[in-house]
């Protein structure tokens, strides 16, 4: 899987900046590691939970329906430490969600959590 040294922030539907994408490396504004991005644009949390689709605005969107019946995906090694940007580009213009979808970063953020954190921990299995 190639990797990108360009910081591309991931943006909530307010707007505001909840994750950046170091591809496939997804970090939280704290810059520390919460997901990975495959090449089909599925968005896996650290522990290997899908949790999402990655959109064009870049959002991370899934059902509002949801079934953890998934299998999960082994995640790649961890990354190296990144440096986040100080600056960032305004948000781009975001269509409406449909009402079926939510946005993982502004509702439901604790589906990424860092490693040795959330509720969906490897260990609670």
């Amino acid at each position: 899987m190639p990797t990108s040294s360009k910081i591309i922030p991931i943006y909530t539907s307010r707007g505001d900046v909840g994750a950046y994408l170091a591809y496939p490396y997804i970090f939280n504004p704290r810059g520390e590691w919460i997901g990975w991005v495959a090449s089909d644009r599925n968005v896996y949390s650290v522990y290997g939970h899908h949790v999402g689709t990655l959109s064009k605005e870049p959002r991370i969107l899934r059902p509002r329906e949801w079934s953890f019946a998934s299998e999960r995906r082994p995640s790649p090694p961890a990354p190296a430490p990144i440096r986040l940007p100080s600056h960032v580009p305004l948000p781009p213009l975001m269509s409406e969600i449909a009402q079926n979808l939510i946005d993982v970063l502004a509702d439901a953020p604790h589906l990424l959590p860092p490693p040795g954190g959330g509720e969906l921990n490897a260990d609670m299995d």
